[in-house]
């Protein structure tokens, strides 16, 4: 996926299948300058971490 997706899925109010490594994640927040998202998994939305943007899948 690239920033810019990352960033609409991010802002719209509908509910996005993104995946992170074979599991279901809500992306909190994109920083496209560095190619980075803000993401917590479906299963534990206390964990949060930052990952790449092209590490994430939309399904």
């Amino acid at each position: 996926m690239d920033a810019q997706r990352a960033q609409e899925i991010s802002s719209s109010t509908t509910m996005a299948n993104v995946m992170y490594n074979g599991s279901p994640v809500y992306i909190e927040h994109v920083d496209q300058q560095n190619g980075t998202a803000t993401i917590h998994s479906l299963d534990n939305p206390n964990e949060k971490q930052s990952v790449s943007v092209t590490s994430l899948q939309e399904q």
